[in-house]
């Protein structure tokens, strides 16, 4: 048995953007270590479809249609949680959108549909779910998905780099605070990389997009498909760390190893700003 299935065997986990890509990942495999669900999103109907898909291969599973951005939806996920299982033992904040483009070009409705649901989404998961576990007082997990995104800025996609850079200080203020707090409550950032989804062709191209933007979303999109591991295979590496006990959770740590001394060596000598591209 893996340390994962050890540790989360009949816990409760509740996963926001739950019902695609990355977030049904975290799903399916959560649900193969017997853990007991409530997902999470805004997309109602195919939340249901996994939902039904889980429950039909043993799963306990709520499906909970959320809109992160909106902190009474986020409480009531909570308080619907803890009807169901009782309990909450595993937060996994992973709702995110993407937009492309030159940043002052986005739109400024999609520059704050970014920043509410892929930072505020993960405040109000944090307000929602940290006072309850605090209350109850047993092991607890907060794992909040980030992205080499959140280690390497990247051009046309300004509000995806922004919220992932504001990810990891919100996760690392949010352990400092709960180490404060002397809490058993472990948190974990999580960095993916390449993961196959559709996440960049639901990004665009829409009508009057910039040849150059539509080209670096394609070429995006064709590394996912060519080099990135499934979301059950990015689980799987995620839960054995988390499990492990690990803050820094680096499913494919490649690019990271690659690229950060890099950019560390640039800020530290305080010279001009390049773009780490993906291998």
């Amino acid at each position: 048995m893996s340390s994962a299935a050890e540790t989360f065997r009949g816990k409760v986990a509740v996963i926001t953007g739950a019902s695609a890509g990355i977030g049904a990942g975290f799903a399916r495999h959560a649900a193969s270590l017997g853990m007991k669900l409530v997902l999470a999103d805004i997309a109602a109907e195919r939340l249901a479809d996994l939902a039904g898909e889980l429950a039909k291969e043993g799963a306990e599973v709520e499906a909970v249609p959320t809109d992160v951005a909106d902190p009474a939806s986020v409480d009531a996920l909570a308080d619907r949680a803890y009807e169901r299982f009782g309990a909450v033992d595993l937060l996994v904040n992973n709702a995110g959108i993407m937009a492309m483009g030159y940043s002052w070009e986005i739109p400024a409705e999609r520059w704050d549909a970014a920043l509410r649901v892929n930072v505020g989404g993960y405040v109000n998961g944090i307000r929602s779910f940290v006072p309850r576990l605090l209350e109850r007082g047993t092991k607890a997990w907060i794992v909040d998905v980030s992205s080499v995104g959140g280690l390497f800025p990247s051009p046309l996609m300004a509000p995806y780099s922004v919220t992932k850079f504001g990810t990891l200080a919100l996760t690392e203020s949010l352990a400092h605070e709960l180490r404060m707090k002397q809490a058993d409550i472990q948190v974990s950032v999580v960095l993916p990389d390449s993961v196959r989804s559709e996440i960049f062709r639901a990004a665009g191209p829409g009508d009057g997009t910039p040849p150059e933007v539509a080209g670096f979303r394609a070429r995006l999109q064709e590394r996912a498909d060519a080099q990135g591991i499934t979301a059950e295979e990015h689980a799987r590496r995620c839960f054995e760390q988390i499990a492990d006990g690990r803050y820094w959770v680096t499913p494919q740590p490649e690019m990271i190893d690659a690229g950060l001394p890099r950019r560390t060596e640039m800020i530290l000598s305080r010279t001009d700003p390049s773009y780490v591209s993906p291998p």
